[in-house]
């Protein structure tokens, strides 16, 4: 998902700036594989970039600054589906998203940043502005499910794109663990399914209080009028 997020470095593409910010992140994307964020530092990218650092502190500020734009960067491989229907959406976003960490120094980036982000607040900044650009871009899927009647009208693309993406940080950053095409799977699955409920909307509170499938039969667990589409369109099948 392409975005147009330039900060902190407000770099723009073409010429000279562009090839500096190239050369500049892949040394940051270098330095991170050889020694990790805690042996990163702005001398050590400019000695690899051949940047002078001066520049570097003027378009990126500091270390956190540099490693949040690498993020940025790297994640605009992850494209904004549009396969017709919000089951398909959210599958095939789940899986390139399972794809992208599914690379060890992918899953190693994102610890580096939310690490900085816990100790400085110029770091945080800069991740939520990066979480929030995604995820008003993300939320496309949603709004065009609303328009083409799959979801309540007052659903709200931004919950409902963090839900597709908490599985994944949970994995990563609390269990620990490799994430993998069966993730990818169930958190569509149920972020589907939760919307259709009408889990994200301004009444999601009062959905199934019971815990019981919305409108369907908890012995067989399905819903009444959602069930999953074929593989295909829907995020439930194999």
């Amino acid at each position: 998902m392409t975005t147009a997020h330039h900060a902190p470095g407000e770099t723009r593409p073409g010429g000279r700036t562009a090839r500096t910010r190239q050369a500049v992140l892949a040394a940051v994307f270098q330095e991170l594989d050889e020694g990790g964020f805690a042996g990163l530092t702005m001398e050590k990218v400019a000695q690899r970039s051949g940047i002078h650092v001066a520049t570097l502190y003027r378009r990126w500020r500091c270390i956190e600054g540099l490693v949040c734009e690498l993020l940025t960067e790297l994640s605009s491989d992850v494209p904004l589906p549009d396969t017709g229907s919000l089951p398909g959406d959210l599958r095939a976003l789940a899986r390139s998203v399972a794809a992208f960490f599914g690379e060890a120094r992918m899953s190693a980036l994102i610890e580096a940043v939310v690490s900085a982000a816990a100790r400085d607040p110029q770091a945080a900044a800069v991740l939520r502005s990066f979480f929030g650009e995604r995820l008003t871009l993300a939320g496309q899927m949603v709004r065009r499910a609303v328009d083409r009647g799959e979801l309540p009208a007052d659903t709200d693309p931004e919950e409902v794109m963090s839900s597709l993406g908490a599985p994944f940080y949970y994995r990563i950053l609390i269990a620990r663990r490799p994430v993998d095409r069966r993730l990818a799977e169930s958190a569509a699955t149920a972020v589907w399914a939760a919307a259709r409920a009408g889990a994200y909307g301004a009444s999601g509170g009062d959905v199934a209080d019971d815990m019981s499938p919305v409108g369907g039969d908890a012995a067989d667990g399905t819903a009444s009028g959602a069930g999953v589409p074929p593989d295909d369109t829907s995020p439930g099948g194999s």
